[in-house]
Order: structure tokens, then C-alpha cells, then sequence
């Protein structure tokens, strides 16, 4: 069963390739450190030149999109505009050398909307490099706007978590809160939590019902969020819950149990953080799934111990860098013997990666929103903003990061 969603990167991935960079992280200069994540900075060795800078945030809306490299030539560029759970793909196409992409004539940025670039590049030698960047473009300074995920009509697992970021802080957050209203079919209590005055999630005291269609309406147009600025959103969208599936990660024992609706379909070998860059515990969602990304340590703190550019099967857990992925650089002895990851969970995979291997089934059978849960390694629990990681708090926990109670 795939998503939407699913779909939706896969059409991005460029034949296969999405243009992610990433970091595998644990504890003690793994996974409590931030990587360098898409729309978040410039990794080196980058050869895909992005304008607007990665991460640039307010650009104005008549600011020239391009995308170049010096040698070699572009193979594929896609430019989307998220706005409200959609994504709207921006008509554009690479110069007859093959050096450059931009924009047709004419065509302007939207305000208020988040950008992503995907794109790519072959050299002189036919090596692939990728890269993924996301830019913003300018709200009026007496305005605010949301992002938010899942996106709209999509399929998503049952561990799926409603989270808005906002461009700017939010003082008057009760007003905010009771302007998202988000409703399901069978019916269930919805509650929204803050994480500081950027972001909210939205989440029911348990995993979502399989099936359940879940409503997201805003009414954020004139809502004054802070003094003097007011939301500028009136929008509904709306998602669906597929199968359940839940996989519980044993650091201690390298296994990785997979059950679809409480029943057992796999136990997996895996690999986890060694004992210096463990693996946080506690329960974490698929954000994102890679075909293949880039690793690189030097954005994770970790120098020049690895830069692995074809990651194949990369599905993203946390924010601050930690994935579940496939592993084809490790003796397959490795799998359900020992822990030597920096902080990610590693699956038998084939450079490449092979829909035949451990990988390889594993990502045929995800979804945005399933739940990863990993038990028994020497790290904390996985901080409830640190991606989709909100499940780890406990209903009355969750209920008191209300506005509204």
C-alpha cells in the first residue's frame, strides 16, 4: 500500500535518486546533535548550485529560482511549491547545455509559500550527485502563516502526528489554536500541544484507528497571532489512515520485530549505535523516504569519518538526523551481531539498494506516520519535538501543552 505522499517523493526522487543530504546521530555527538538536514545549510562537496540559498527564509516574492552546475550537466530539476498540505510544481526547464535550470518567463514566487528544489546532476565522469534545499518566501511583516504536515490527500501510517510551524512566534496561542480544528471519521478526541510559539502538533491519546479520515480545517485569516499580526490561512485538507504497522527496534538484541495490525510479519537483523553514538529509545514516526540519499559526517560532527553518497532505503525518524536505512558497506555478519552505527538503524542492503534485501522489503512496506520504536540502548528517550516524537508523552503530559486547558 503506498501514499500519496509516497508517491509524491518518488515523482521528486528523480528515476530513483531524491537529492537528500542526512546524518546518522546519537547520543554524545550523535543523535542529541543537529545534522545538516534538508533546508538547513550547505554540505561540502556540494556541486549543485541552489539560488535561493538553502534555508533562506523572507525572500522576496520576485526573486530569480535557479539552479546550475559548473560541469557535467543537470539531469533533472523539480521545483514545488508547498503551500496548505499541496504541492504545485513550478514549469521550468534546463538550458540546452545542460548547465542550468530555470524558471519559464514570467513566472514569479508566491508570498507566503514554502519552496522546495530537487534536482539531480551527472558529471563529466556520469557520477550522480543529488541535492534537496528549501527556501521561504516573504510573509508581510503584519502577517502569519502555517506550515503543516501530512500533506493534503495523502494515505499516512497510524502513528501520524498533525504538526504546524509558524514563520513567526506566537503570543496569542489560544486564539491560534481554536482557529485549527481537526475532526475524524469514527469520530475521536483530537488535542493540540505547543512546543515553544513556532510549532504545534495535533495528536489523539492513542495511534489512529486503520481507516480513519481525519479533517483538517483553518481558520487562521485575521486571527491576531501576536500583536498587531494576524494569519492570512482559510484552508481544509484532509488525510487518510492506512494499515497499521509498528516496528519495535532491539539495540540489545539487533533485531527488529515488524507487526501490520498486531500480527507478526518479519524479524529483521539490524544494526543500531555503537556504544559511543547510541540510538535514542522511544517511539519515533517516518517524516521522510529517501530512495537514496547522501550521509555525510562533517554535518554531524563527526569530521571526515564517513560521506556516503548513494544511502539507499533512507527513512527519516527524527529531526536531528536519526534514520533508519540500508547498510551495504558493513560485513553482513554485522546485522543481529553487533551495534556500530553513528546513531542510525541499519538493514542489510546491496549498493544501489535491492528490493530483495532486508532494505529493500522494509521501505516497500512503509508509510509516512508509521511508528519506529526502539528499546534497550544506553541513550534517553528521543525529545517529543525531535521530529514527530510526541507519542512519548503520556495523554495528561500531552493535554497540559494546551492553550486551551
Amino acid at each position: 500500500m503506498r501514499s500519496v505522499w509516497r508517491r509524491a517523493v518518488r515523482a521528486l526522487a528523480v528515476t530513483g535518486l531524491v537529492a537528500g543530504l542526512a546524518g546518522c546521530a546519537g547520543a554524545d555527538g550523535g543523535g542529541g546533535t543537529g545534522p545538516f538536514s534538508p533546508g538547513k545549510g550547505r554540505a561540502p562537496g556540494d556541486v549543485i548550485r541552489v539560488s535561493p540559498e538553502d534555508g533562506s527564509r523572507a525572500v522576496p516574492a520576485g526573486s530569480a529560482v535557479e539552479v546550475r552546475v559548473d560541469d557535467g550537466r543537470l539531469e533533472r530539476v523539480t521545483v514545488a511549491r508547498v503551500e496548505d498540505g499541496r504541492r504545485t510544481e513550478v514549469a521550468g526547464e534546463v538550458s540546452a547545455d545542460g548547465l542550468r535550470w530555470r524558471p519559464r518567463p514570467g513566472t514569479r514566487l508566491a508570498p507566503a509559500a514554502k519552496y522546495s528544489v530537487d534536482a539531480v546532476a551527472l558529471d563529466a565522469r556520469a557520477r550522480r550527485s543529488a541535492r534537496h534545499t528549501t527556501f521561504t518566501t516573504a510573509v508581510p511583516a503584519s502577517r502569519f502563516i502555517g506550515y503543516f504536515t501530512p500533506e493534503n490527500r495523502s494515505t499516512v501510517g497510524t502513528g501520524m502526528i498533525v504538526s504546524f510551524s509558524f514563520n513567526r512566534p506566537v503570543t496569542h496561542r489560544a486564539a491560534v489554536e481554536r482557529a485549527v480544528r481537526i475532526t475524524s471519521e469514527p469520530p475521536v478526541e483530537v488535542v493540540g500541544h505547543w512546543f515553544g510559539g513556532e510549532r504545534l502538533d495535533f495528536r489523539p491519546e492513542k495511534y489512529w484507528a486503520p481507516g480513519t479520515r481525519v479533517t483538517v480545517a483553518l481558520d487562521l485569516r485575521d486571527v491576531e497571532g501576536a500583536p498587531g499580526v494576524y494569519g492570512i490561512q482559510r484552508k481544509e485538507v484532509g488525510f487518510t489512515v492506512g494499515r497499521s504497522q509498528v516496528s519495535v527496534v532491539d539495540a540489545a538484541a539487533h533485531t527488529m520485530e515488524v507487526r501490520r495490525d498486531g500480527e507478526l510479519l518479519a524479524t529483521l537483523p539490524v544494526t543500531a549505535g555503537a556504544p559511543k553514538t547510541t540510538t535514542y529509545n522511544g517511539k519515533m514516526v517516518v517524516t521522510e523516504l529517501y530512495d537514496v540519499t547522501r550521509m555525510n559526517g562533517a554535518t554531524v560532527g563527526f569530521g571526515g569519518e564517513y560521506d556516503i553518497k548513494d544511502v539507499p532505503h533512507a527513512m527519516r525518524l527524527t529531526e536531528s538526523g536519526t534514520f533508519l536505512h540500508g547498510n551495504y558497506w558493513a560485513p553482513p555478519e554485522t546485522f543481529g551481531a553487533a551495534n556500530v552505527s553513528h546513531g542510525c538503524v541499519g538493514l542489510r542492503d546491496e549498493k544501489g539498494g535491492s528490493e530483495r534485501s532486508h532494505a529493500g522489503w522494509f521501505f516497500d512496506r512503509t508509510l509516512i506516520g508509521d511508528v519506529v520504536e526502539v528499546v534497550n540502548s544506553r541513550d534517553r528517550t528521543v525529545a517529543p519535538d525531535n521530529g514527530l516524537g510526541g507519542w512519548n508523552l503520556d495523554w495528561n503530559r500531552w493535554r497540559a501543552g494546551s492553550a486551551l486547558r
